[in-house]
Formats: C-alpha cells, sequence, structure tokens
C-alpha cells in the first residue's frame, strides 16, 4: 500500500487552518468536478481530493494521520504499524459504509473502523436539548489485567482546534476499573465520560475498545490463550508433568509419551477467566540440550550409536 500525503494533494502545509484547507478544496474541486472540468484525470483527481478534505477538514482524523504520517513520502511503501490508533479518543462522527468505499484501501486502513455505531452519524443535526455524543477509543491493556481484574490510569489524546485554526492534542488522564474476564475486541463503558449534552441533557458515554500489548509467552484468541510449551527430548520421548505458570497461578501439565514439537495440548478452563472461561492451548516444542562439553558430547555420540535414528527416513517407510 502506498502512503498517501493529503497535504500534497490539497496543496496546502501541514500548518495550514482549517480555513485554509477549505478554500483550497473548494478551488481545486471547481476545477476538477467531474461535471465541468476538461481534464482528463478529472474523475480520479475529485476522488483524491474528496478523500483529503474528508481527513484534513476532520480535526480527529487530521490530528490522528499527522501522528501517523510522520516520516513517510508520497508513494512510499506504507504499512500501519499495530494498533497505532489505541490512545485517540474519537467522537460518533463517522463514515457510512457507502461513503467510506469511495476512498482508497490506504483510508479504510486508518479510518475504516474508526466509526463508532454508538454516535451520531456524519451530519446529523442534533437538537437543543440532546444527550452528548458518545466518544470511543482503542486501549492497550496487559493480559494479566483479565485475569484479576485491576484499575489502571488510562491516558488519551481528544484533538482540538485553537482559536487559529489549527489542531493540537489534549492529554486526559482516567483511572478506569478493569473487569476480570475482559478480552479482546470487548468494550468497556464509561458513563458520562463522552461529549457534553446540550441544553442541560446528559453527557455521552466513553466506549473503551480492549486490545492486548504483545505478551512475550501469550497471545489470546477470544478467551483462550496460546502459548509455546518448551519441553526437553527426554520430556518429550518418554511423557512427562510439567509445570506451566499462568497469570492465575500454576497448572500442571501431562506431556504425552512420543510427543513431537508442533502438537498442540489442550487444558480446559485454563484461559482467560468468563461464563465460560477460555482454554490453554499449549504448542509443543523439543527443545535440545547444547553439545558444549565433553559430556554432552559423549551422550549425543553415544545416541548417534545406540538408537541408530535417521529422522530424514520417517514417513518414507
Amino acid at each position: 500500500m502506498e502512503f498517501k500525503d493529503y497535504y500534497q494533494i490539497l496543496g496546502v502545509p501541514r500548518e495550514a487552518t482549517a480555513d485554509e484547507i477549505k478554500k483550497a478544496f473548494r478551488k481545486l474541486a471547481r476545477k476538477y468536478h467531474p461535471d465541468v472540468s476538461k481534464e482528463a484525470d478529472a474523475e480520479a483527481r475529485m476522488k483524491e481530493l474528496n478523500e483529503a478534505n474528508a481527513v484534513l477538514s476532520d480535526p480527529e482524523k487530521r490530528a490522528a494521520y499527522d501522528q501517523l504520517g510522520r516520516g513517510y513520502q508520497p508513494g512510499q511503501d506504507f504499512r500501519p504499524p499495530p494498533d497505532w490508533d489505541a490512545g485517540f479518543e474519537f467522537s460518533g462522527h463517522g463514515f457510512s459504509p457507502g461513503e467510506a468505499a469511495d476512498f482508497s484501501d490506504f483510508f479504510a486502513e486508518l479510518f475504516g473502523r474508526t466509526a463508532s455505531p454508538h454516535g451520531f452519524a456524519a451530519g446529523q443535526r442534533t437538537h437543543f436539548h440532546a444527550r452528548g455524543e458518545d466518544h470511543h477509543a482503542k486501549v492497550l491493556l496487559d493480559i494479566e489485567d483479565s485475569f484479576a481484574g485491576a484499575t489502571r490510569q488510562i491516558s488519551l489524546r481528544a484533538p482540538k482546534t485553537d482559536d487559529h485554526g489549527r489542531v493540537t492534542l489534549e492529554t486526559r488522564t482516567l483511572n478506569v476499573r478493569i473487569p476480570q474476564g475482559v478480552h479482546a475486541g470487548q468494550v468497556i463503558r464509561l458513563a458520562g465520560q463522552g461529549a457534553p449534552g446540550s441544553g442541560g441533557a446528559p453527557a455521552g458515554d466513553l466506549m473503551l475498545e480492549v486490545r492486548f500489548k504483545p505478551h512475550p509467552r501469550f497471545r489470546a484468541h477470544g478467551r483462550d490463550l496460546h502459548l509455546t510449551l518448551p519441553v526437553a527430548p527426554w520430556e518429550a520421548a518418554l511423557g512427562a508433568v510439567v509445570a506451566v505458570d499462568l497469570p492465575s497461578g500454576s497448572v500442571k501439565v501431562r506431556i504425552p509419551e512420543g510427543a513431537q514439537s508442533g502438537r498442540q495440548l489442550r487444558v480446559r478452563g485454563k484461559g482467560i477467566p468468563g461464563a465460560p472461561p477460555g482454554d490453554l492451548l499449549l504448542d509443543i516444542l523439543v527443545v535440545l540440550p547444547p553439545a558444549d562439553t565433553a559430556k554432552a558430547r559423549a551422550l549425543y555420540e553415544e545416541m548417534a550409536r545406540e538408537l541408530a535414528f535417521d529422522p530424514r527416513r520417517q514417513g518414507k517407510e
């Protein structure tokens, strides 16, 4: 996917104000609108202009785009980092599937999932006495938090437009109670932490979508917990009972005799807590001890003589 420089498309500097962006878009739209333009690429250029304007005229999307796009050049190969938008607080304004379909894959990859079903649709009018919009943000938690629950301090960045029409980021910090058993994709609702209401109506809610930080040992899929389990050759060959450390404590697991690398063991109910709880899935990895001493080399040489084992012949007979 190629990086799109929306500022270059509209012909404005990165520090352009909201009014400057609006004027640049209107000027170019008059030139490239397919109904009046004589340019051969008018339709394609108009789509690019609409997309660039959709991002840069929206303070939230512009702030997120500015944070992500630093250091990239137009046309450069681009892949957004996982969970790049974690910690950004978005309002309910978004694009319908039909509107977003007119934009590029680049736009869809960045903003295709930022519209909240709990908020108002873009352009919808509100009455004087109206509940505030729901805001939403993606937050990264530790897998360990899901086992016992926790209270965590979470910082969110929300874009604001200053008196000169420039976008800045403001940070607010919240103490959030993480319920036991929370899993990736779950939404934690914080009542009254969204946008203020109008005419004395209550504020909207803040919807926190949970994602887990990368973990050195565990991978979560729903409530199931995946783990690579290293075992010694004799444990795999003869069978053994080994202890596996989990965030909630230790569990003993039986390694079946003759286990090979790649075999998966399932321990029911030992994944992320819930009703029902997830399972623990263990991928066996047979690890050889190093032959870095004379005794270790002698043992390997004895095995080579006594076992007459050729792993490359397995499956050919």
